[in-house]
C-alpha cells in the first residue's frame, strides 16, 4: 500500500514472484469512470473508490477461499479502505512503502502513459491515513532491499 508512485507495482511483483504465488495491481480493478476521473486531473472521493475496494475485496476472499495465496498493490490511503480490504483477518498483511514527497514526484513523472499525473500527489498524500499496524518500508531503499525485509518479516512469523 502507499501513495501512487510509492512503488508498489513492482515491490509487488517482485514479492510474488519469490513467494511463487500470484499477483494483480489494484489499478486492474478500477472502472473506467475513475480512470477518466484521475487522467483528467481530478482526485477519487470515497464514492468513487468504494466499488473499486469492493471488488478487490471480492478477489482477495475469492482467491484465499480457493487456497491461493497472492499480492495485491493497491494504495489504501485510509484506515476505512483498508478495513473494506480485510484489515485484521490474520491472513491478511499490510506493507507500507512510504518515503519523501519528492522522490515519489520524480518518481510519477519518470512513468510515460500512467493514467495519474503528478498532479494529484498532493491530494493522495492528504488523504492517506499511515497505518498503525502495517509493515512500514522506505521506498528509497531497492526494490530488492524491500522484497528482502518482507521475506525476512514472513519467516520470523510476522
Amino acid at each position: 500500500m502507499g501513495v501512487s508512485g510509492s512503488g508498489k507495482t513492482t515491490v509487488g511483483q517482485m514479492l510474488a514472484a519469490r513467494l511463487g504465488c500470484g499477483f494483480r495491481d489494484g489499478d486492474e480493478f478500477h472502472p473506467e469512470s475513475n480512470v477518466a476521473k484521475m487522467r483528467s486531473g481530478t482526485p477519487l472521493n470515497d464514492e468513487d473508490r468504494k466499488p473499486w475496494l469492493l471488488a478487490i475485496q471480492a478477489h482477495m476472499r475469492s482467491e484465499h477461499g480457493a487456497g491461493r495465496a497472492g499480492v495485491v498493490a493497491c494504495s489504501g490511503l485510509k484506515e476505512a479502505y483498508r478495513d473494506l480490504l480485510l484489515r485484521g483477518e490474520p491472513w491478511v498483511r499490510f506493507i507500507h512503502l512510504t518515503g519523501p514527497k519528492e522522490v515519489i514526484a520524480e518518481r510519477m513523472q519518470a512513468r510515460p502513459g500512467h493514467f495519474m499525473p503528478v498532479t494529484l500527489l498532493d491530494s493522495q498524500l492528504a488523504t492517506l491515513e499511515p497505518p498503525t499496524d502495517a509493515w512500514v518500508e522506505d521506498l528509497r531503499r531497492s526494490p530488492e532491499e524491500i522484497v528482502e525485509s518482507v521475506l525476512a518479516r514472513i519467516r520470523a512469523g510476522g
